[in-house]
């Protein structure tokens, strides 16, 4: 038995950049064991499974060690392939039930941008454990916490970039992963695309040392510099090796995350 798999690059346009993300169509539910196996198959960070349902389709994430709750670029990528393989009209939102309520994804008149709905996952200031002060090695400006992730800002975004962390440390940490970010620099891609803020996410503790783009992570990043910034409308930069571009509306308890993905490749996996 086989079932359609695809490869799909997330916020970007450019293949071989931004986030890649398997998504694996399904007709019926296939058994937890079973789906964290095709995840570690694929060793990307996350392996989106998606069947269609009596209203929308059920989605669910897995990292090559761990089902997450929450997954921005393989949510982008599995309503892109939704679209492109023509499961679902071009002109309708794709509606995914998922382990964090109702998400849905649209996409954004002309300019190829998928736009989806998701929760506000706003951090609040915690003490800082030190596992994180020391698998970071810096002392931080802030940290925070939500219900999944730390959530850390430094001094400028040339610490965000050159950061090296300790992985072995951070998987000590009682959470998901931690985010690290900054406002936006005075480089010169920072300046091109008006970033406001820039980011880096690590997940060791679920098999992701380090992940190219993270949209979930934004769910955070999109309160804390709103209300910093004093803004609703944000763009941010992911500064991974791959990076990426996430867009950001705030509306009331919930961001509009937004970003393009392209399909690097297609094919089926048996099982």
């Amino acid at each position: 038995m086989s079932k359609p798999m695809y490869i799909v690059d997330a916020f970007t346009l450019k293949r071989f950049g931004g986030n890649p993300a398997a998504v694996c169509l399904v007709d019926e539910p296939l058994e937890d064991s079973l789906m964290a196996a095709i995840a570690a198959e694929m060793n990307l960070s996350e392996t989106a499974f998606v069947m269609k349902r009596e209203e929308g389709f059920g989605l669910r994430w897995f990292t090559p060690k761990a089902e997450v709750d929450l997954c921005g670029h393989a949510t982008l990528a599995a309503a892109h392939i939704l679209w492109e393989t023509g499961r679902l009209d071009a002109t309708k939102a794709a509606v995914f039930a998922t382990r964090s309520g109702q998400l849905t994804a649209s996409k954004d008149g002309g300019d190829r941008k998928i736009v989806m709905d998701f929760p506000s996952e706003k951090p609040e200031p915690t003490k800082a454990p030190q596992e994180l002060l020391e698998g970071l090695g810096l002392i931080p400006r802030y940290v925070g916490r939500n219900r999944m992730d730390y959530v850390v800002e430094v001094d400028h975004e040339d610490t965000v970039r050159s950061l090296q962390p300790d992985f072995g440390l951070l998987r000590k940490l009682d959470a998901r992963g931690v985010i690290v970010t900054s406002r936006s620099g005075d480089s010169d891609e920072a300046r091109a695309r008006r970033y406001d803020f820039v980011s880096r996410a690590f997940y060791p503790g679920v098999g992701v040392d380090e992940d190219p783009v993270t949209g979930s992570a934004h769910c955070a990043l999109a309160p804390y510099w709103g209300k910093r910034l004093r803004r609703t409308e944000l763009i941010g930069y992911q500064a991974s090796d791959r990076g990426g571009e996430v867009g950001m509306r705030l509306q009331d308890d919930r961001v509009l995350l937004s970003g393009s993905a392209v399909t690097v490749l297609r094919g089926a996996i048996d099982i």
